[in-house]
Order: structure tokens, then C-alpha cells, then sequence
């Protein structure tokens, strides 16, 4: 029997060819649908690998236009959020409280979800968390162009610390008021989290069932990534300015949050001051701490956002002992000698 190589040769390059477009299909198949935009004054992106629709659970890139649409409504939702939550914005709802003179000030049901919330974190540190330091916030301006950063004013900060203290916060129904009216909220150490928080449940709503939210220090994870792994979360070198990570965290389900006094800071005759603040002094707090990472389950974002702060400002002994006394939060803290302490539970491997 004669062997016809030319043919034999043409079927070896169809079946290479199949594979390799095969290959290329299941690699395209795992590919998020990525979107970025500027937001909460960060870097914020939406990926989502996979989305359930009418042949059930499937990969988002089968159905790009629906999960653009998606990612472009969770952008819309921040934005919403924002313009409602932000002290900095004039006719937001806590800039129409921080203006009232003491009046009740009626504000829509998530500023009041998120003021309530503020206030049990306030509480529980023992108001070294305190959602009322707008006062002595808006004397700090760490957006300033490289040399012409400016200390505020002493007898400016000494009277703005004076108005500090939560419980000049009074609510009643979706009303608010600040009985000292010289007082002011700023919701910066929460809102970022609680922001998520909903971002999160709306793609959930939608039928997202793997995919990343990242809000600049604050990363949701929606289910695991496609196979059933865990998505795998880099933390931040502290003053690497996002280009070193100090280890991973492997998570599936889960949200953590960043605090670092490396995030936002300026430089003034040499000493460097970040953005954390001591709400007794008004000056930046001083702690052994340089960031502290935070981990549980997805909704809780808002939980950890606050808690982060506080385990920074608290320190790694008094903020270990908080988280452990916790069910289901893990830890990290980066200390200034760069060396590590986590929670038993905390997936932490450093690189």
C-alpha cells in the first residue's frame, strides 16, 4: 500500500491547528471583562470572569456587552454613593449637615446606614476612631503639589480638635444633627468600604459569580477564579509606591482592606506627616505600624475599612487583641522594621 506523506502532512498541520485554536479559545474564555476609572480619589477597576445567565454559569467574555453594562452601572452606583457621602462636596448629604449650624439635616437611607455604622466603630474604639474629625481633616491638605505642602495653623488645629467627639452626633429616622454645631463628619475612614460593600451586591444582583472589585486598597472578591481557585491578592510594600509587593493572600469569597500611613502623605521641612490623624493632638498618629491588612468575607467590607484604621492607630499588640477577639477576621500588620505579625487564620505568604 503506497503512504501519500503530502496528505499525512496536511492532516498533522489541521489537528495542530485545531489545538491550537482550542487552546486559544479556553485561554480567551478565562479572561476577565475589565473596566477602570478614576473614583473615590483612586485608581478603581472592575473585573468580571464569570456571570450566570440562560445556560447557567458561563464566562463573561461570551457576553461582553452585558457585563460592560454591568461594570459601567457599578461605576454609576459609586459615583452615587460618593456624591452623597463625600465631605468635600458641598451638596453632598454630609456637607448639607456640616453646614446646617446644628439643624437637622435630612439625608437619604445609606448616609444614615453608613453614619450609624461610623458610630459603632467610634464607640468601640474608643472614639481614636471618630467619624466627627471633619473639623480637623479639612486643615490637612495631603493632595498639595510637592513643595508647597503647608502645616495647618496650631491655634486652628488646637480649636478644631476641641469639636471632636461622636456623641455630638445625634440621629432620629433619616435626620441628623450635630448638637456641637462647630462639629463635623467626615466619612473617609468608612465610605470607601461601605461603597464596595454595595458595588459588591449589586454585580451579585446581576449574576456575577467570579470577578474582583478594586477600589485602591479596598478588594472584593466575588466567588473564586475560574476553575475554582483562589483569586491570589498581592499586598503592598509599604512606600514601594504600589510597585513591590510584601506577600499574597489567597481568598475566595472575600474582601480586604489596606490601611497604611504610606498611602497618602506629604513632606515638610523634611518630615514626612500621613493621613491618619490623632483625633486628640490633630496631628498624624504615631504607631509601630506602617499598614495593616485586614480579611473576611465579602459585605464587610465597610466592617474592616473601619477596623483597619483603628488596629493601625491602636498598634500590633492592642490591634492583634482586637482582631482575635473577633469571629471571622484574619490580620496583617507591617511594621516599621519591616517584619510581620498575622492572625493564625490570615493566608499570608510573604515574598
Amino acid at each position: 500500500m503506497s503512504v501519500n506523506y503530502r496528505n499525512i502532512v496536511k492532516l498533522i498541520l489541521l489537528i495542530v491547528a485545531v489545538i491550537i485554536t482550542q487552546t486559544s479559545c479556553k485561554a480567551a474564555s478565562t479572561e476577565p471583562v475589565s473596566k477602570e476609572e478614576f473614583l473615590l480619589d483612586t485608581i478603581c477597576s472592575i473585573s468580571i470572569y464569570e456571570m450566570k445567565d440562560g445556560d447557567g454559569n458561563v464566562a463573561a467574555q461570551k457576553n461582553k456587552d452585558k457585563a460592560e453594562k454591568i461594570i459601567d452601572d457599578a461605576f454609576e452606583l459609586c459615583r452615587n454613593l460618593e456624591s452623597k457621602l463625600s465631605r468635600t462636596k458641598a451638596d453632598s448629604d454630609v456637607g448639607r449637615i456640616n453646614s446646617s449650624g446644628g439643624e437637622w439635616t435630612e439625608v437619604s437611607p445609606e448616609t444614615m446606614e453608613l453614619i450609624q455604622k461610623g458610630l459603632e466603630y467610634s464607640e468601640l474604639s474608643g472614639g481614636d476612631f471618630d467619624i466627627s474629625v471633619g473639623g480637623v481633616t479639612e486643615l490637612w491638605d495631603f493632595h498639595a503639589a510637592e513643595g508647597e505642602a503647608r502645616l495647618p495653623d496650631e491655634r486652628e488645629l488646637a480649636e478644631a480638635v476641641k469639636h471632636v467627639g461622636f456623641a455630638n452626633i445625634e440621629t432620629e429616622g433619616n435626620n441628623v444633627r450635630l448638637k456641637d454645631p462647630d462639629a463635623k463628619i467626615d466619612l473617609g475612614g468608612i465610605a470607601k468600604g461601605y461603597i464596595g460593600d454595595k458595588m459588591c451586591e449589586a454585580l451579585k444582583e446581576e449574576g456575577v459569580t467570579s470577578g474582583i472589585i478594586n477600589l485602591g486598597g479596598n478588594v472584593i472578591c466575588i466567588g473564586s477564579k475560574p476553575g475554582g481557585e483562589d483569586f491570589s491578592i498581592g499586598v503592598e510594600t509599604p512606600y514601594s509606591d504600589r510597585t513591590e509587593i510584601a506577600g499574597k493572600v489567597g481568598v475566595t469569597d472575600k474582601t480586604l482592606v489596606t490601611s497604611g500611613v504610606y498611602e497618602r502623605k506629604m513632606e515638610v521641612d523634611g518630615k514626612v506627616y500621613h493621613h491618619i490623624l490623632d483625633t486628640k493632638t490633630g496631628y498624624p498618629v504615631d504607631t509601630d505600624v506602617s499598614g495593616v491588612t485586614l480579611i473576611t468575607d465579602t459585605g464587610r467590607s465597610a466592617d474592616i475599612d473601619a477596623l483597619s484604621t483603628i488596629c493601625l492607630i491602636k498598634g500590633p499588640e492592642e490591634g492583634m487583641k482586637l482582631i482575635e477577639g473577633m469571629n471571622g477576621i484574619e490580620a496583617v500588620f507591617i511594621l516599621k522594621d519591616g517584619s510581620v505579625k498575622k492572625t493564625d487564620g490570615a493566608s499570608f505568604e510573604e515574598e
